[in-house]
């Protein structure tokens, strides 16, 4: 889908800045160099996006393309002074919480679900609609950009894998300006909750609130772990640390990161 002649004015109303750009290669990798340079001119919940990204970048150093005008991919700067260090760890959580709450909306009354995959991948019908990934700004430990990739008008053949798709693949129609409205807005709500609690993400209602559009809890799993373990047993909850907490057999091993497949 090309920009649209009129922008974005539902996220613009969220959003202090939004920039548009008609091709890049990287949203992320933009947004983390312009807020280096000019932290000033990039205040909390500025949005970068395009139709058109060459060489973006996912989870564990995955290369993330697709064919111009196919995908969105948006960026935004989120400032966390308030937040403390030991909760960051909750922002990428958030974040896909936030963009699955603006999927759902899309799809409501139309017999599609959306869900959140643990820790961040928005999924459509179960499969695979988005990808998140935050990265901090280098000398400005306060400011994260996050960067969001959503599969909108791709083609089923263009679907880089058997387990993703796109809502054009689903013949649903994304209205971008609400989503990224909806994103930002519920992105912000979740930050500021957890900054109001110091950190405490239970009594921040965001544990819950995660937890309760999460379809890996009370799933089956095997979790491919860094060191190249696999772990297979049912997901049971997501502990105070933002972990996926992992029953096989007797005992139980919270993870903090790795690529999670749902067992059918």
């Amino acid at each position: 889908m090309p920009i649209p002649e009129a922008g974005y004015p539902l996220a613009a109303a969220v959003s202090p800045r939004v920039q548009v750009t008609e091709h890049t290669g990287s949203t992320n990798a933009d947004l983390v160099a312009a807020a280096s340079s000019a932290p000033a001119e990039w205040p909390h919940l500025s949005l970068l996006l395009t139709t058109d990204q060459r060489a973006g970048r996912g989870r564990l150093h995955r290369s993330w393309t697709a064919p111009p005008g196919t995908a969105l991919a948006v960026s935004v700067l989120v400032r966390v002074e308030r937040l403390p260090d030991f909760a960051r760890g909750w922002i990428p959580l958030i974040a896909g919480a936030a963009m699955t709450r603006a999927v759902a909306a899309q799809v409501r009354g139309t017999g599609h679900t959306a869900a959140l995959k643990w820790p961040n991948d928005v999924l459509l019908d179960g499969l695979k609609v988005c990808g998140i990934l935050a990265e901090v700004v280098p000398g400005h430990p306060d400011a994260v950009v996050v960067g969001a990739g959503v599969n909108t008008r791709m083609p089923r053949p263009d679907l880089p894998v058997e387990t993703a798709t796109s809502f054009h693949a689903l013949g649903l129609e994304a209205d971008e300006d609400r989503l990224l409205a909806d994103y930002l807005t519920a992105l912000d709500e979740q930050l500021v909750a957890l900054a109001e609690t110091h950190g405490d993400a239970a009594a921040a209602g965001v544990r819950g609130e995660i937890e309760s559009l999460c379809a890996t809890v009370g799933s089956d799993v095997v979790v491919s772990l860094p060191d190249g373990a696999a772990l297979e047993g049912r997901a049971l909850r997501i502990d105070p640390d933002g972990r996926l907490v992992v029953q096989a057999g007797p005992a139980e091993t919270a993870v903090s990161a790795g690529d999670v497949v749902h067992v059918r």
